[in-house]
């Protein structure tokens, strides 16, 4: 990437990879949503609704549920056009949670295209875009790993490619 000397000079702006951010931004979040499907289709089919150890805490069903309702939440609290009907954390199966998570990712993108060619503001959230695909990306992360924890946990690991697959965001 050239350097830029005054980061608003138009010139310098129009031959750096800024002008590519809005697409880089959308592809990124769309990996991000392939790997949670990728893990939810390398699961072991006995982890989905397995008892947490102890007895206590969210099954794997409950926190893949949970990904794709934290998601609908932003998109009634962003007033999108498209808001996708929220999982039932106690009846999810791996094909519904993976439509849905499809589902709340397409309806995010609307949202974060729109935000990305205007202000670059998302509605109720702070502070702009960027952070809201931060967010979004960090959130999922998070229960990815919890899941490959919990899975383990239960006596059901993900296979070791599986869990090395999550990584490889440059094939998903």
């Amino acid at each position: 990437m050239p350097k830029v000397s005054d980061p608003f000079d138009a010139v310098a702006v129009e031959q750096s990879f800024l002008r590519e951010v809005p697409v880089a931004l959308l592809n990124t979040f769309n990996t991000n949503n392939r790997i949670n499907q990728y893990l939810i289709d390398h699961l072991p089919s006995a982890a989905w609704k397995a008892k947490p150890p102890g007895g206590k805490g969210r099954t794997i069903a409950a926190i893949a549920a949970h990904m794709h309702n934290v998601r609908v939440m932003w998109l009634k609290a962003a007033k999108a056009e498209e808001i996708p009907e929220q999982l039932n954390r106690a009846t999810v199966t791996p094909a519904k949670a993976m439509q849905a998570l499809e589902s709340s990712r397409r309806a995010l993108c609307v949202v974060i295209s729109h935000a990305l060619a205007g202000d670059g503001r998302v509605r109720s959230f702070r502070p702009d875009v960027m952070g809201f695909v931060g967010y979004l990306i960090a959130h999922d992360a998070h229960h990815r790993g919890q899941i490959a924890m919990l899975a383990r946990q239960m006596g059901h690991p993900l296979p070791q490619k599986a869990m090395f697959g999550m990584w490889e965001w440059n094939s998903r």
